[in-house]
């Protein structure tokens, strides 16, 4: 693999913002049990407009689908509560119900959450030894592996939500409407983008599904409900026309050889949500299992993804270049680059957001180091961004000024970059240490790499450096950041040495630059979403 990257730029602020009041309910979401639990602060649930629970931190309270219309959260400042809208199958208590999480659990119910909120898209492969076992009583061997996602936004949106919920029973037209398209349309996108008519692909994951199920220890009539079938006749003549052997053979087999099969994300979900409802039930051991590690397949997101390491440490992969992500680092994974990400043992990641290539210019990933005392307030925007209980006033976008000196030192990669080895090592190395402390003499460099910037870049390095600075510079004022802060952080001692240098750029001072960016923002027009 190649060489990691060095050591992620540290977050500025010692103490994070404080975390908003939020509130979600249940409109708009399928009908499904809700289990919250309270990780600090304190939480209200009302169940059809009438207050139920009061939840202050180590306890929940598990709400079952039916029996109830309308379910609401509200959560008083400070407080980070975990919502989870589990399986329609999930066979939990009939009756609301208070529980109070075991010592030792909430990290394991932290990493519920992520199995939860993450799209499962590459969720998992089988070994050679299932697809034998599968494939043993014909020939050739039918295909194990997951179907293709469609390339359509809509169409995909639909695809990962099926991936996640097999069993979610809407027509054409349903998932049309929920998906802003036409049935014609979301039907052309799913055989364009998948070489498959919706109907058959939707089965084609069902019955992926199945097999993930049985490998993980499931009987024949709880897949069948888990992935979608009204019975179990029904499911054992589609499971058997696909792949040869029944749902009762293929588990009897596979019970008997001696195969090691690693449970995909979608059936660790599916056993994890079983002991949640132990949890309910107050029959849980004082201590969880250990974390296994995991990791994704090889795959590329449409977007920018936010990742950032709670528990333990990981890692991503791009080509031969390998990125160590430990404990407290938030690190931007470029959209359309193919990636691996994974988890070592008894660690946890949350994905904190996403941006799209208008709101980031990510040529490679990008690394913030976050202080423990960020781990409530990184939740709290975890929670936000992925399930829908938020503040009233919440900004997607919102993320992103976390990383605002970050993103500005990123963007001065658009500067022109030399090729040279050296050169951009030397490059990269100044943008990473771009303060009063590294200045001059320390960022001397060989008679060589300066011939190597002059050549491909125009500018000789000094003259690199102060164009870098600048582009910086602008990116922080245009973020708000006080012309004194931008100062120390582009390495100038003094703000008027600072002032000096932006004018004679610019023409204009820092301030009126803010003052102009400003009365430029708010003449744009807004935008529509």
């Amino acid at each position: 693999m190649g060489v990691a990257l060095s050591s992620p730029f540290p977050a500025d602020a010692s103490e994070a913002p404080p975390i908003p009041a939020a509130r979600s309910d249940s409109t708009g979401h399928p009908r499904r049990p809700l289990l919250i639990w309270v990780r600090t602060g304190t939480a209200h649930v009302r169940i059809d407009g009438v207050a139920a629970f009061h939840l202050t931190a180590g306890h929940g309270a598990w709400i079952p689908a039916l029996g109830w219309n309308h379910r609401a959260i509200n959560t008083e400042p400070g407080t980070v509560a975990f919502p989870l809208w589990l399986h329609p199958a999930t066979d939990g208590p009939r009756e609301a119900t208070r529980f109070q999480v075991p010592d030792g659990w909430q990290d394991w119910l932290i990493q519920h959450f992520n199995l939860l909120v993450t799209p499962l898209t590459g969720h998992g492969y089988f070994q050679d030894a299932i697809t034998d076992l599968l494939g043993r009583d014909r020939a050739p061997a039918p295909d194990a592996s997951p179907p293709e996602l469609p390339r359509a936004a809509g169409a995909k949106a639909v695809a990962e939500e099926l991936i996640r919920d097999p069993a979610i029973d809407l027509t054409v037209e349903q998932w049309a409407a929920r998906a802003l398209s036409s049935p014609r349309t979301l039907r052309r996108d799913f055989l364009a983008g998948t070489g498959l008519t919706f109907e058959q692909w939707r089965l084609r994951n069902r019955l992926i599904a199945a097999v993930e199920f049985l490998a993980a220890g499931f009987d024949v009539d709880q897949v069948a409900a888990r992935v979608g079938f009204a019975s179990r006749n029904g499911f054992t003549r589609a499971f058997k026309r696909h792949y040869g052997p029944t749902p009762y053979d293929f588990s009897r087999k596979l019970a008997a050889s001696s195969a090691h099969v690693d449970l995909t994300p979608r059936a660790t979900l599916a056993r994890q949500t079983d002991e949640l409802m132990r949890m309910t039930r107050g029959s849980l051991a004082a201590a969880s299992d250990p974390l296994p590690a995991a990791r994704t397949p090889r795959h590329a997101n449409h977007v920018h993804v936010l990742s950032w390491i709670y528990r333990g440490s990981g890692y991503l992969d791009i080509g031969e270049s390998r990125y160590e992500r430990h404990r407290g680092v938030a690190t931007w994974i470029p959209a359309g680059l193919k990636h691996i990400t994974g988890l070592r043992e008894n660690s946890i990641s949350l994905p904190l957001g996403s941006a799209t290539v208008a709101d980031l210019q990510l040529a490679e990933p990008l690394q913030v180091q976050f202080s423990p005392a960020w781990d409530d307030y990184l939740m709290h925007c975890s929670i936000s961004a992925r399930s829908g209980l938020h503040p009233d006033d919440y900004n997607p976008r919102h993320i992103l000024d976390l990383f605002a000196e970050q993103v500005a030192a990123q963007r001065a990669l658009s500067v022109p970059m030399p090729t040279d080895p050296r050169a951009r090592a030397a490059a990269l190395d100044y943008l990473r240490h771009i303060d009063i402390s590294r200045e001059s003499v320390l960022f001397d460099v060989p008679a060589e790499v300066h011939r190597a910037f002059r050549a491909e870049t125009g500018m000789p390095f000094a003259r690199w450096r102060y164009a870098a600075r600048m582009r910086i510079a602008r990116d922080l004022l245009a973020s708000n950041a006080k012309p004194s802060t931008v100062a120390r952080r582009v390495g100038y001692a003094h703000l008027p040495a600072f002032s000096t240098a932006f004018t004679r750029l610019h023409g204009l001072s820092p301030r009126e630059f803010q003052e102009r960016e400003r009365a430029s923002l708010s003449t744009r027009t807004p935008d529509p979403k």
